[in-house]
């Protein structure tokens, strides 16, 4: 049967490129202030971001350095070369210290905007873990716990982001207060099914249409426990995050500059034009990873059975309860539900990878992307007798994948929009 790993790598490429910002952002950037330009990035994508931003207004539209300045946070391993924009590594998807440090020092560069100001706002995912600003009676470790445990619970990143907007000082529209003063522009590189503005990065610039009843109905759903300051800053009113109609949107403007579609499109038209029937379930896809896993690979196997050389091609964003105490992230464990149910299925590839070039892990910039299988897959799990409900038991999809020589390892890839899913079958 033909090996289709290239193809697979390509069309996960072609969605990562789609997304990078040398490829969309400058188009989108505004024209320079009478005064400074304020940049202010968080995620993934930040460091990369703000590079583009220099080479705009430094290079093309000859502002005097002087006027530019800023701060760009982004995940360990995620830092490019900058000149007035400086870079800082924080933690992912666990917020750290320097997280902490930096979102201090954001709050205060947009405290000092005037009425002459641009605050630039540049947003991708993993802002909301690298920016965290704990309210005034919750300390750093109690709001690290917090996140540790939601995290864990399987909440969907809207839920998780419901919380966190609300135990937040920078979150939640709360920056554009801080620098309302200035026009605010936000640019954002969606990570969220829908595209919804609120849940990029938590929304620090936007309105906030969730409550602090919402916040508190969630903690109780997932039943997660947290400190008793926790509980007190949820039945604070001070807390409530701003809503639609507040003094801090007078002069703001929110665009998305990166979509998952549009990423997903990329991947759509590159798959037709190597030949194959294209099945697009779409780029906001939810739910439990091996859960949708086994939907997946029915439809894979009416299609072989049906004779058709097909592509299932789908994007959004899967979670996974875990309940054991194995390494992996939601691609790698809905790859290695799906090889549980293709086994020897023949003609039948697939990749699963996160667009940010890391699928769960450690937080390391060599943390896998995701998986690969193949009848390769296949060979590994007979030949080494790997059992793959044995490791979903035990939420191991790394400790399989790694045994079986099927992570896939792109490193940063410094955008992010979601994840990208593949499974091609060939007519036999």
């Amino acid at each position: 049967m033909t090996d289709h790993r290239k193809l697979l790598r390509a069309l996960f490429d072609a969605s990562v490129a789609a997304a990078h910002p040398d490829n969309i952002l400058e188009a989108h950037l505004p024209p320079a202030p009478e005064g400074r330009v304020i940049c202010l990035a968080a995620g993934k994508a930040a460091a990369a971001m703000a590079a583009v931003v220099e080479r705009h207004y430094l290079d093309a539209a000859g502002l005097d350095p002087a006027r530019l300045t800023g701060l760009a946070t982004t995940r360990y391993g995620h830092s490019v070369p900058t000149r007035r924009i400086k870079v800082i590594e924080a933690g992912h998807p666990v917020p750290d210290e320097a997280g902490w440090r930096s979102a201090g020092v954001s709050l205060t560069l947009a405290s000092t905007a005037t009425a002459d100001d641009l605050l630039l706002v540049l947003l991708s995912g993993g802002g909301s873990a690298n920016w965290i600003a704990p309210v005034n009676g919750v300390s750093f470790a109690q709001k690290q716990q917090l996140n540790h445990a939601l995290l864990r619970s399987g909440a969907p990143i809207g839920e998780v982001n419901t919380v966190r907007k609300h135990l937040s000082r920078i979150k939640g529209g709360r920056l554009a207060r801080t620098g309302r003063r200035a026009e605010i522009v936000t640019l954002a590189i969606s990570d969220v099914p829908r595209d919804e503005p609120t849940a990029i990065a938590s929304g620090p610039t936007v309105p906030d249409p969730t409550t602090l009843a919402d916040a508190r109905a969630l903690v109780a759903k997932y039943k997660i426990v947290c400190d008793d300051a926790v509980g007190r800053a949820l039945n604070d009113p001070a807390n409530e995050s701003c809503k639609p109609g507040d003094a801090a949107f007078a002069r703001t403007r929110f665009e998305i500059v990166a979509r998952p579609r549009t990423s997903l499109d990329a991947a759509v038209r590159l798959a037709r034009d190597a030949g194959f029937e294209v099945l697009d379930l779409g780029a906001n896809l939810e739910g439990e990873a091996r859960d949708v896993a086994v939907e997946h690979a029915k439809l894979a196997l009416k299609a072989r059975a049906d004779g058709r050389k097909l592509a299932i091609l789908s994007g959004g964003e899967f979670t996974v309860t875990v309940r054991g105490n194995g390494r992996g992230g939601p691609n790698q464990e809905y790859a290695l539900s799906l090889a549980s149910q293709l086994k020897d299925a023949r003609g039948i590839s697939a990749l699963a990878a996160d667009t940010d070039g890391a699928d769960g892990g450690a937080g390391d910039a060599s943390d896998p992307a995701g998986a690969v299988i193949d009848a390769r897959t296949y060979g590994a799990m007979r030949a080494q007798n790997l059992d793959p409900a044995v490791y979903l038991a035990n939420n191991d999809a790394t400790g399989f994948f790694a045994a079986s020589g099927d992570l896939l390892f792109t490193g940063p890839t410094l955008t992010n929009v979601n994840d990208i899913r593949v499974i091609l079958v060939d007519a036999v």
